[in-house]
């Protein structure tokens, strides 16, 4: 099965780039998605291996800091069981759970600044989801001529061996 691409948003106030780069493993579970199609997307689609942009959405800039890779399965987002968690959903169960999440793995951490700003000025990348009028969906595909694109914009520089 081809690999496929896909842009994650994270507001860097609740969980940025840094965090990422601090977690163990520089790994962490993509919590909290609480849109049904984002939440198919991860469930449906995403497997393990899939290349991801990291986009900080709501900063100044908005930009992708680097590239992380699908590093699991999905399964079942905890934070809806949490009853003092922001997610919480008192309608999801163990049996039937509602809401499910992928985990997110730091790849390679980009040389150079790739705001949403220059993603806008390159024609090649008009037609990107994340730059669309009311497109507001925290997990989105990417085109791989997209994904190229960005890639040599930001030029990555690979965090693990693998």
């Amino acid at each position: 099965m081809a690999k496929k691409y896909w842009l994650m948003k994270s507001e860097p106030d609740d969980f940025s780039w840094d965090d990422l780069l601090k977690s163990k493993d520089q790994t962490t579970p993509w919590t909290g998605v609480r849109n049904y199609q984002a939440r198919n997307i991860m469930r449906d689609q995403m497997k393990v291996g899939d290349g991801v942009l990291f986009y900080h959405s709501n900063a100044k800039p908005q930009d992708i800091p680097g590239l992380a890779v699908v590093a699991s399965e999905p399964f079942p987002d905890p934070t809806q069981f949490e009853k003092k968690s922001k997610y919480f959903d008192p309608n999801s169960t163990l049996d039937a759970p509602r809401w499910m999440c992928v985990d997110v793995r730091a790849d390679a951490i980009f040389e150079r600044e790739v705001t949403r700003d220059a993603l806008k000025e390159n024609e090649a990348l008009a037609e990107m989801m994340v730059l669309q009028k009311g497109a507001r969906l925290s997990v989105q595909p990417v085109s791989s001529e997209h994904w190229k694109i960005i890639r040599k914009m930001g030029r990555p520089k690979k965090i693990h061996a693998d």
